[in-house]
């Protein structure tokens, strides 16, 4: 398996589907008793409390910390084992584990500790539900107190909110002059021929993609008007803005300001809310309480804005997630330097 220093993370699979449930508990059987999840590297670096973790409050634990295997969840999954390390404890790193059920059941068996989730992979993918709750803490309420009986604890979570959305460029905004998904809705029906989408063939079929999209605005998208493609080339070709007008991004990703896109506001509310949030291991957590205030004042610091950029760092620049996070929580003074 990768780990945080092998090939960049792929930006796919960040949330998982349900329609895949049944092939990813197997695959996470292979990982939890096969190279994913057995081994893992200690984090060695020379860190030490800053605003957070002062009095070492974590020393003597030993904890293990895990991701996904994409970008952004490997850089959340580095921020959260540098904030335990800097706060005292012994941390193993086991980031970067492919499919989301396999960094999942890691936390609920205790293979691992903690990572950070999303709500809304939470409400739908892991407990089987079919309908978002729109509202977004109360997403985050029924997702944490439904996990408890799975030994589950889901700590306050982040604005960062990884959601669907779609996006054009400068050029296009300021041809069409449309601010939200009720304005898309609106040019359709005046010109169909100005509203062409560029999106991955996941989008294209999930209810909570283009067809449940499309329901909830009232869109008739005419099939020639879609055209699929994977994740990557529909950010290129939306910043182009040639094959297409309108293509699917991901509000986090931080290709969207790299490439100059404007996000449209899904102002009915329909995609579900996918805010990032502390999953803690229950007995782990009731061991080391003070893994809570340790990573509140962090979860609280994240944000979209925050995610584009780190991400972009990734992505568009080539870092390493590992050295990303470390930069940011020096920067924001949440850990320092040790040996100064």
């Amino acid at each position: 398996m990768r780990g945080r220093n092998g090939p960049r993370a792929r930006r796919r699979g960040r949330r998982g589907g349900g329609l895949a449930a049944a092939g990813a508990l197997l695959l996470a059987a292979v990982l939890l008793g096969g190279c994913g999840l057995v081994s893992g590297s200690p984090m060695t670096d020379d860190v030490v409390p800053g605003t957070v973790g002062r009095g070492l409050p974590l020393k003597g634990a030993e904890l293990t910390v895990t991701s996904k295997e994409f970008t952004e969840n490997i850089i959340l999954g580095q921020i959260m084992g540098l904030v335990f390390k800097a706060a005292g404890a012994t941390v193993i790193d086991k980031t970067n584990i492919q499919g989301t059920i396999g960094a999942r059941e890691a936390v609920r068996t205790g293979t691992a500790d903690g990572m950070y989730e999303y709500t809304g992979t939470g409400w739908i993918t892991h407990l089987g539900h079919v309908k978002p709750i729109p509202d977004p803490h109360q997403q985050w309420v029924a997702v944490r107190d439904a996990d408890r009986r799975n030994g589950i604890v889901w700590l306050p979570q982040s604005q960062l909110n990884n959601t669907y959305a779609l996006a054009l460029n400068a050029a296009n905004e300021k041809k069409y002059r449309v601010r939200t998904l009720s304005d898309v809705a609106a040019l359709l029906k005046k010109d169909p021929r100005a509203v062409t989408l560029c999106v991955e063939n996941e989008f294209a079929t999930r209810n909570d993609g283009l067809p449940g999209m499309a329901k909830a605005y009232g869109m008739d998208v005419p099939s020639g008007n879609v055209r699929r493609m994977t994740g990557g080339v529909v950010y290129t070709e939306t910043a182009k803005g040639t094959s297409c007008t309108f293509g699917e991004v991901f509000t986090t990703d931080g290709r969207i300001k790299a490439m100059g896109l404007t996000v449209l506001a899904d102002d009915q509310h329909f995609f579900p809310n996918y805010n990032a949030a502390p999953e803690i291991n229950a007995a782990a957590l009731r061991k080391y309480p003070q893994i809570a205030t340790v990573l509140a004042p962090v979860t609280a610091a994240l944000n979209n804005e925050v995610a584009q950029k780190l991400n972009a760092r990734v992505d568009v620049e080539g870092r390493d997630p590992h050295e990303v996070a470390k930069a940011w929580l020096l920067q924001e003074g949440f850990i320092k330097k040790g040996g100064g």
